[in-house]
């Protein structure tokens, strides 16, 4: 032991390589005990498994790597034809990779037949499966107990948060699992280029290996009662003071459970509880959970809590942050419908009052009704066959270098090769993206700088030019709030916070602003839109401007003031306007602070259609080219509404053409992460869920098939197909170490998406997004080596501003 720990040092003491240790050849199984999809599948002929480096301090991921023979890949690709390109699309095919944490239940062992044995759980299957790196002959004992003693001490890091040398033998013992037994796995079913068939076992097999596994788990409950005790499992914090309440708004019985991360699941706590929602002041509501023995937790109800209420399964999850900023997930199963109904009524009741301030009883049936249609689930991750499901469309496979995908926003070409370091010393990070419709470009908004990116044949992004000084006719420096392309991509809107009733027209081929509009004397611009959807495309002069209560358009060929005032629109009450998208037709959707949406079908009238306020703020919106989806970003959920009516005088025609029946609002899909999903987001970055403005994909010919957006380091892509298919996996993620500040689609297609980060700028193939796993949620990718921090004097570009 003490000889492989001062190896493990030295392996350790290296943090220039991103691999600390390697077994450099094997097989990898998923055995399978108690299922009836076959006891053990060969995942890998020829392997390696490799333990790396996250990038993020205490990370590490077990990594099993597929080895091909010279030439075997091409000839697969070959045989496949389509099956193969759509397996290419895979983010596993070649490649499997596991958070090392205290859950896998890491472990070693050495068979009679001399062949050492690495075994872990497998967390996203059934009970009882595992992964078996099953190590070649050739592999040495001291470079398997080095491949031990290495995965040890990476969760010994995650766990405790300090470094491996500090750790004890006796801290260590509890990473240890070599006494839960291994299954034997064998090849009986293995990948083939079609379907998998797996060949009928003799019954002699069968029932021989009905007993082995038998003994296999008889001996893995006995065995592993003791150190299952050791496994860290999550705890439910202390109950904070229970406020008094004046009005109960509902109490209801259930059972509670806790979502432990170690093991990625929900452990049951009690299993009779009571949890009553109270109003314990102005506006103010408290949900408490009280068991027989003890007070389970309290909390203010506030839109942080992210509430999905699941009927199928009689559920109801939640977050939970305490004093500490620590992050939980809880979930309430109920006994019966009725039930949960009533506690989702007193609970939604609380939480649109304190968003309104408004009183429920005062708004209509079918209003009350749309905000809990809203809060039905549409994500919640269920155990479900998902086998008989249509096949997701496949995408083109896009061979993109990864050291090509990052450029910075700043160069200057009399740096030496090894000294251009991407991020800039002006205190000022990237804030705002605009991507071009007419032209292959991108622009990112660095305080009063904007840097020009050019999209390239292969999909990456090439730096262009840096506008190094954005300032007024005048001369006066400032730093653009908001930018809008126009008039064929020649031109950018500009707005400054300083000057409220005022807009700029920057000329993007001279790379300065020319022009200074005055909007109007009163009436101030809050924010902007264009004309139709892709007036950018076009010469189109007008466009769409909103102050806080009016909706206008505006004319720079106008002399003087450049507000029409035929076509506008104002309202004597405030109604807080804060966002506004147009279809291809011109149809617009306006959104307020107040979080309610209206429809207009021309500028100057009253909206044919408005929907109500859920209670949370609209900070973005956008519309399809046809009209159909509305789109509204809050800023801890999505709402995706279809405007199509299905019934009544007005069928076929779109909210924007004739208004909603009273009593047949659109049902709202609100989009969510799910709530364990963002407990382990807060777990990792501390950080409260705030999504950037949600966009879908766009272009003149195409459908809408994807809606991005982006909170904290990730960014999160939905699947329009799954959603509207009542998908329980619609969204799939990528991480970054930085916050993401901006990110849209390349125009044309949904298979790229281009980010801003603080100090650097991507475009990224969607097809390298992940689903949502412990795994892909804690690993942090690390910076290219290429464009992650310098660059190469070849790829410094001089730029004439």
């Amino acid at each position: 032991m003490f000889m492989l720990r001062n190896v493990t040092k030295y392996l350790f003491g290296d943090t220039s390589k991103e691999s600390i240790v390697e077994i450099p050849q094997g097989q990898l199984y998923l055995v399978r005990p108690l299922s009836p999809k076959g006891y053990s599948e060969l995942i890998f002929k020829d392997a390696a498994a490799t333990i790396r480096r996250t990038g993020q301090e205490y990370q590490y991921q077990l990594v099993v790597q597929r080895a091909y023979e010279e030439g075997e890949e091409e000839l697969l690709a070959e045989e496949d034809g389509d099956d193969g390109a759509a397996e290419a699309l895979s983010a596993d095919k070649d490649e499997k990779t596991f958070l090392l944490d205290q859950g896998l239940h890491f472990r070693s062992e050495v068979r009679d037949g001399g062949e050492a044995v690495f075994a872990w759980r497998d967390l996203s299957g059934d009970p009882g499966d595992l992964y078996e790196f099953v190590c070649d002959r050739s592999v040495q004992a001291p470079e398997v107990g080095t491949f031990e003693m290495v995965a040890i001490k990476c969760q010994y890091e995650r766990k405790f948060r300090k470094p491996q040398e500090a750790a004890t033998e006796k801290e260590l013992q509890q990473f240890n699992f070599t006494n839960q037994t291994i299954p034997s796995a064998s090849a009986l079913s293995a990948p083939t280029t079609g379907a998998i068939d797996h060949p009928t076992r003799p019954k002699a097999i069968e029932e021989s290996l009905v007993k082995q596994t038998q003994k296999d788990l008889s001996s893995r409950t006995t065995k592993s009662r003791s150190s299952d005790k050791e496994v860290t499992h999550t705890t439910a914090p202390p109950s904070a003071m229970t406020p008094k309440g004046a009005e109960v708004l509902a109490k209801e019985r259930a059972e509670l459970h806790l979502f432990d991360f170690p093991s990625g699941s929900f452990m049951l706590q009690d299993r009779s509880v009571v949890a009553t929602v109270s109003e314990v002041g102005r506006w103010e509501y408290w949900l408490q959970i009280t068991g027989e023995e003890r007070e389970w937790l309290g909390q203010p109800v506030v839109a942080d809590i992210n509430p999905v209420f699941n009927f199928e399964y009689l559920s109801f999850i939640f977050n939970h942050y305490t004093e500490d900023g620590s992050a939980y997930s809880w979930l309430l199963r109920f006994a019966d419908q009725e039930t949960e109904e009533r506690f989702q009524e007193g609970l939604m009741r609380a939480l649109w009052e304190r968003l309104n301030e408004i009183k429920w009883t005062k708004s209509t049936d079918d209003e009350r009704q749309y905000v809990l249609d809203a809060f039905h689930d549409l994500t919640m991750e269920d155990a479900e066959n998902v086998a008989n499901e249509e096949a997701d469309e496949v995408e083109e496979e896009v061979e993109q270098d990864p050291s090509d995908s990052q450029q910075a926003e700043e160069y200057d070409s009399d740096e030496s090769a090894d000294d251009v370091i991407t991020k800039a010393d002006d205190g000022n990070t990237n804030s705002q993206l605009a991507v071009g419709y007419k032209h292959d470009r991108s622009f990112v908004v660095r305080g009063s700088k904007i840097g020009v990116f050019k999209h390239t044949p292969n999909n990456d992004l090439e730096f262009s030019t840096n506008i190094s000084k954005v300032e007024t006719p005048g001369g006066k420096l400032f730093s653009p709030k908001k930018v809008m392309l126009h008039s064929e991509d020649t031109d950018m809107i500009l707005q400054n916070e300083a000057n409220p009733n005022a807009l700029y027209r920057m000329d993007l081929e001279y790379g300065r602003v020319v022009d200074e509009w005055k909007i109007h004397d009163d009436i101030p611009v809050k924010t902007f839109a264009p004309e139709k959807k892709f007036s950018q495309m076009t010469g189109e002069q007008t466009f769409l401007g909103l102050s806080h209560n009016a909706l206008y358009r505006v004319d720079p060929r106008l002399s003087g003031n450049k507000m029409v005032e035929s076509d506008l629109k104002q309202y004597t009450s405030k109604n807080a306007f804060s966002s506004a998208a147009t279809t291809e037709k011109g149809y617009i959707a306006v959104a307020s602070d107040k979080g309610d949406i209206r429809m207009f079908d021309k500028l100057g009238l009253r909206a044919k259609s408005q929907l109500p306020a859920l209670g949370d703020n609209i900070i973005g919106l956008d519309v399809s080219a046809d009209g159909r989806w509305v789109l509204a970003t809050c800023r801890t959920f999505l709402l995706l509404i279809d405007t199509l009516q299905k019934d009544g005088k007005n069928e076929g025609k779109l909210g924007f053409e004739k208004p909603f029946a009273k009593d047949s609002k659109p049902q709202p899909k609100r989009l969510t992460l799910q709530p364990s999903h963002v407990a382990q987001f807060h777990h990792e970055t501390k950080a409260a869920l705030s999504f950037t403005p949600a966009r879908f994909n766009t272009g003149v010919d195409d459908k809408e098939t994807s809606i991005i957006t982006a909170t904290g380091p990730f960014i999160v892509t939905w699947n329009m197909k799954k959603v509207l298919a009542g998908r329980k996996d619609p969204y799939t993620i990528k991480r970054y170490d930085q916050e993401v500040k901006a990110d849209d689609f390349k125009y044309g297609s949904d298979r790229n998406v281009i980010v801003a980060l603080p100090n650097e700028v991507n475009m990224v193939a969607k097809q390298s997004f992940k689903k949502p796993t412990r795994e892909s949620i804690a690993a942090t990718p690390r910076a290219s080596g290429r464009f992650g921090s310098r660059l190469r004097k070849s790829d410094v570009v001089n730029s004439p501003y």
